[in-house]
């Protein structure tokens, strides 16, 4: 049966998932948004073809080391990092799974912004 959780606690633990993330790499977040949300949007799963309950979180913008040139505008718009918090939630029997799950889908995205690919993070 999947735990469930407020919305203020799961982003909660979200920050302390953030947090736990040694600062090394903290110190490098420019521009980063952490969004919560129930489930990933209908066009996100249609564009990477993967079911809706499967998504448990995803890293939008520009990863690290990938911004553009001298003339480019900067985009407007944050990195986004997206947890999805009812797939989250139905992968987990308890709060100490709940914790487990955040963190590691939060280090899986932060791998993207980082400029990994699903292969490298499968590696690691």
């Amino acid at each position: 049966m999947p735990y469930k959780t407020s919305r203020e606690r799961f982003e909660e633990l979200a920050g302390d998932a953030l947090r736990s993330i040694p600062k090394k790499f903290r110190r490098k977040f420019r521009n980063v948004a952490i969004i919560v949300e129930d489930y990933p949007a209908k066009n996100i799963v249609e564009e990477m073809q993967i079911p809706r309950n499967e998504l448990m979180g995803l890293f939008s913008g520009r990863p690290v080391g990938e911004d553009g040139g001298f003339f480019e505008i900067p985009s407007p718009y944050p990195n986004t990092i997206h947890l999805y918090q009812k797939n989250i939630e139905e992968a987990c029997s308890s709060e100490a799974d709940l914790i487990v799950e955040i963190r590691k889908t939060m280090l899986h995205e932060v791998g993207h912004y980082f400029g990994l690919s699903e292969n490298d993070l499968d590696d690691l």
